[in-house]
């Protein structure tokens, strides 16, 4: 397959996904703020969110404090925003139109109308009017992009380029999303205070995790198992070590001789998840091993650009770092 088309389908099942997690992410700081907390704390959340996005500065040219209203609006719709939930969406759809031929029919059309269809909601004010109501949208349109692509497309590279895309990118956000309550916490203890077991409940939600937490734990939600069913449940679909593992089986269905070093550290990475213990992970500080992670994952991504797409651009480094 041509470097550029694998990139386009790559970068098409990135930005989809990034779409998705974007969202999750946001949802869980929309709920949060509905806690009864000091605004200063609310506030603190939405910061902590941008600098996960590592948008701070970007934010700050545009915006003064980093109120609900204007991390929304920033992270939604604002079209300078590359990691932005409009913008994401728009590239998807870009990335498949330029590679319109190796793709169904009904995967770019998936892809069209929802790029037609978030400019009409955008419109409508909808993530104003009702953001958990927008929220569910996109995971919708996520999800049902992820559906007809399995469903409709032949088992050959194109496919795999594209589920290697998804994974990878999950694996980031899930990551993220899980650090939303530590970004810049430098202590390895993990509260229980009753805010934080509401937090956890909505982080659960956003990951689509709450009902396989009380399957697989059948216990009151605690910061640790959250973490471990989140980090490293195989058989959590959202979870960082089930993504790995995709990520490895598309790696070996494309990869070549040239491709080993890139193999071999998602091997590493991927076993490293499958034998590993929450306990000690959290001994060194959750934050801290997540950062490390997302060091690792932006490493990978990098490598597969290397050895099989086309140099990475600026606006595909955001959020891959």
């Amino acid at each position: 397959m041509l470097s550029r088309t694998a990139d386009h389908l790559f970068w098409m099942a990135r930005y989809i996904e990034r779409a998705e997690n974007t969202a999750r992410i946001l949802d869980v700081n929309v709920q949060r703020s509905l806690l009864p907390q000091p605004l200063a704390t609310i506030e603190a959340g939405w910061l902590g969110t941008l600098e996960m996005f590592e948008l701070m500065p970007a934010f700050e040219k545009q915006h003064g404090s980093a109120s609900s209203d204007a991390v929304l609006q920033f992270m939604i719709r604002d079209r300078t925003n590359p990691s932005s939930i409009v913008s994401c969406i728009y590239a998807a759809r870009e990335n498949a139109r330029a590679v319109r031929g190796s793709l169904t029919t009904e995967v770019f059309e998936t892809h069209n109308l929802t790029w037609l269809e978030i400019q009409r909601l955008l419109d409508e004010r909808l993530p104003e009017r009702d953001p958990g109501q927008f929220f569910d949208w996109v995971k919708f349109r996520s999800h049902l992009s992820r559906g007809v692509t399995i469903g409709t497309m032949l088992r050959d590279e194109a496919l795999h380029f594209t589920r290697l895309g998804t994974f990878l990118e999950r694996a980031d956000n899930t990551a993220r999303l899980l650090d939303v309550r530590f970004h810049g916490s430098r202590t390895a203890a993990l509260s229980t205070a009753r805010d934080d077991y509401y937090h956890w409940a909505a982080v659960l939600r956003s990951c689509s995790a709450f009902e396989i937490y009380r399957k697989a734990y059948s216990d009151v939600i605690t910061p640790e198992r959250v973490a471990e069913l989140l980090i490293l449940r195989s058989d959590m679909p959202r979870s960082l070590c089930a993504s790995i593992d995709e990520v490895c089986t598309n790696l070996d269905l494309v990869g070549d001789e040239r491709a080993r070093e890139t193999r071999r550290q998602a091997g590493l990475l991927r076993a490293e998840l499958k034998y590993g213990r929450i306990e000690d992970i959290l001994a060194g500080g959750l934050h801290a091993w997540l950062t490390v992670f997302l060091a690792r994952v932006a490493a990978l991504g990098l490598r597969i650009a290397n050895d099989f797409l086309l140099p990475i651009e600026a606006d595909h480094q955001v959020q891959s770092q």
